[in-house]
């Protein structure tokens, strides 16, 4: 006779063994503990084993609850599409949209985005996250988020869709008093002597220059890290060391160099599941992203 499992009880595994916590797992599903334990426990009587090791208050998945884990992910998320696919016959744009955007997105590229689409779609429920682009990708490729915008990934994995929206031109900046500024053109090895302000190593971003220097045989003499843009931009502009900043983000106190280098290009833009179908709050919000994108790059052009 096959085990009997129901969403209830695989979602209560699902987000203990992501917390690592019954206490955590409770709040986040909007449940007492004792709730979240009960259909638990329910689910290792119907499996017959065990799935997780309880030492003090201390909890890990044990090799059955790895091994269920990225099935029960696989089932629920299956559960949420046919939910979706069938909501999606209505027409209506409602319901929940789950998306998270990095940091400079939503500085500098969102608000005008999100103000229309709340404007436009009242009846939507918008669950915005901010996270940095990498976390991001990880939560869409979890199935935890419909949408992501961000710094698109240099290697993107297959079961990821990305859409390129706006496009970064990385310039390598000092500050106007740096010994640097008054250069004709200076070189990237010359810049190297001095330290440079750059997002995290495991950042896109940081990859990006990464691998140019890398073409030089250089590898970044990194001094202080921080992965907001807007941050170093000002710990440049003080004299802290040099960066990448786009075009967009210089301004005064800031001198541009002319590293007779390829500008690096930074793409921008959306990403989904693969195997997910998308609500109609998130094909509006995509169609409009679209929309904006390209009259952003309209008003550019001469």
């Amino acid at each position: 006779m096959q085990p009997q499992m129901d969403s209830a009880g695989l979602t209560a595994f699902v987000r203990v063994a992501e917390t690592g916590s019954f206490s955590l797992a409770a709040d986040q599903l909007f449940l007492t503990q004792s709730a979240i334990s009960k259909r638990v426990a329910q689910l290792e009587t119907q499996l017959d084993c065990r799935l997780f090791d309880r030492i003090g208050r201390q909890v890990s998945l044990t090799e059955a609850g790895r091994t269920l884990l990225p099935q029960a992910r696989q089932i629920l998320h299956a559960f949420e599409d046919a939910a979706r696919s069938l909501q999606n016959l209505s027409g209506s744009v409602s319901g929940r949209l789950s998306l998270a955007a990095s940091h400079h997105i939503s500085l500098h590229r969102l608000p005008p985005v999100l103000r229309a689409y709340a404007r436009a779609f009242p009846q939507v429920e918008l669950d915005l996250r901010f996270d940095e682009s990498e976390v991001a990708y990880d939560r869409v490729l979890k199935g935890d988020l419909e949408l992501a915008l961000i710094t698109l990934a240099p290697k993107a994995d297959p079961r990821i869709l990305g859409e390129t929206l706006w496009v970064d031109s990385l310039q390598y900046v000092v500050a106007d008093d740096h010994p640097l500024a008054s250069e004709q053109a200076p070189s990237l090895s010359q810049l190297n002597r001095y330290p440079a302000l750059l997002p995290a190593p495991d950042t896109f971003t940081h990859q990006l220059v990464r691998e140019q220097l890398s073409q030089l045989r250089l590898v970044p003499n990194l001094g202080m890290s921080t992965n907001y843009l807007d941050t170093i931009r000002m710990m440049v502009r003080i004299g802290l060391g040099w960066s990448l900043l786009p075009e967009t983000m210089i301004d005064a106190g800031l001198t541009r160099l002319p590293i007779a280098r390829e500008p690096i290009l930074r793409p921008l833009g959306l990403i989904y599941h693969r195997d997910r179908t998308l609500s109609n709050a998130a094909r509006e919000l995509v169609k409009l992203l679209r929309e904006h994108a390209k009259g952003a790059e309209g008003s550019t052009r001469p």
